[in-house]
């Protein structure tokens, strides 16, 4: 918004009168126009794909995946906007690109197949469904956001022929958050670094995720896995105790962040790193957890010691004013984090992996599914997109 704002009052043409309807409708169309472009070239310019590649690394598609994003794409999306910025109110620009936004959630479904007539000219469930697949006839089709007229006019529209797998054609192989959100990052540091000539090394940055040498802009089609539906998703299994135990952690930790933003403005800027840290390394310990990782028990038990260190001094110098929280909820979360630290400290002196049990000590605590897809990962499996293309550089994870 700082970026639109600045153009709008440095260089504007004219201003669009905030009253009339035709402004609004003008805009609508406007910012629906823009996002189709942006993300068109969000899946053709590889370094935009990095960050918008968070977003289809999913294997499911429900409304979560609406909300898995990118920490960085907005610094790459605003500059598809900037031209409304000429004319548009940045009032108006904003309700129509939260409009954008929020109508793109609901699309995430796979409960409603069709919505009739309207399949022509709005962008719904089926025709997102397809944006979303590593099928073949799915690859590079239906960008747009409110819209599909765009798709239709601009040749990248396609419908829902068959049942749609979904994620990378690649797939991450991973539940850890920092993993998704720069894996990409590294591959093209990679590609960058073993591509020979300094034109080429350019072209690795703004051309498509499939692209090599000898290649078209964004690779070729024949380079992508051909799958079908029913495909394997990655899924190493955790029993129901770890499931519960992390949705009852995740409850806790979106109580203390809907804590820090209400009060956010009072809280210092030392404070507000020290809890962006802590909700960063919480998902990652049950990103771990899920991934079967050898030092999973100890992250975890980690975090609950310096999440009981940390309550215990709340209890003796309570924060004041709006900062304070309730004593019997500071001590029942205590108690928790407490428990849970007995829980993870035995785990890990056991030096076993929290699947181990007491009939099979003796087995290793990575299931062979896990081993299967560790091995993939160990031969490059950073997220591609768009005509995908192996390269043939060791990697390794951890």
């Amino acid at each position: 918004m700082f970026a639109y704002i600045y153009v709008y009052d440095h260089w504007k043409l004219f201003t669009l009168p905030w009253n009339s309807p035709w402004t609004w409708l003008i805009c609508f169309i406007g910012v629906d126009f823009c996002y189709y472009w942006f993300h068109r070239m969000a899946h053709e310019v590889n370094v935009i794909w990095a960050a918008h590649q968070v977003h289809h690394s999913s294997e499911e598609y429900n409304f979560t995946t609406a909300l898995r994003q990118s920490v960085v794409q907005n610094y790459t999306s605003i500059v598809f906007y900037l031209p409304l910025a000429l004319a548009v109110p940045p009032p108006m620009y904003m309700v129509h690109s939260q409009f954008n936004l929020l109508y793109q959630f609901w699309i995430h479904t796979e409960i409603v197949h069709s919505l009739g007539p309207l399949e022509y000219i709005l962008n719904t469930p089926s025709h997102h469904r397809v944006h979303h697949g590593r099928n073949r006839y799915c690859i590079d089709k239906n960008y747009g956001g409110t819209l599909i007229i765009w798709d239709r006019l601009f040749g990248t529209f396609t419908p829902e022929t068959e049942e749609v797998v979904y994620g990378l054609t690649h797939p991450v192989a991973s539940f850890d958050p920092n993993y998704i959100q720069w894996c990409h990052y590294m591959h093209i540091l990679r590609m960058t670094w073993v591509t020979p000539g300094l034109l080429n090394k350019l072209w690795v940055l703004l051309k498509g995720p499939g692209w090599v040498p000898g290649k078209s802009r964004l690779g070729c089609i024949e380079d992508i896995p051909d799958v079908h539906a029913p495909a394997e998703k990655y899924d190493p299994g955790v029993p129901a105790w770890c499931n519960l135990y992390c949705m009852l952690h995740m409850a806790i930790t979106v109580l203390h962040y809907d804590h820090a933003v209400r009060y956010r403005e009072e809280m210092s800027a030392v404070l507000m790193l020290v809890l962006s840290v802590h909700f960063v390394y919480t998902l990652t310990c049950f990103g771990a957890l899920f991934d079967h990782r050898n030092r999973a028990s100890l992250m975890e038990f980690g975090r609950c010691l310096y999440c009981v260190v940390a309550a215990g001094y709340l209890e003796v110098f309570p924060p004041e004013g709006a900062l304070a929280m309730s004593t019997l909820l500071c001590r029942a979360v205590h108690f928790v984090f407490v428990a849970s630290l007995l829980l993870w400290g035995m785990q890990s002196l056991r030096h076993e992996g929290f699947l181990s049990t007491a009939d099979d000590r003796r087995k290793p605590a990575v299931t062979h599914t896990q081993e299967r897809w560790e091995s993939k990962r160990s031969i490059t499996t950073a997220t591609y997109g768009s005509g995908g293309h192996r390269l043939n550089v060791q990697s390794k994870r951890e």
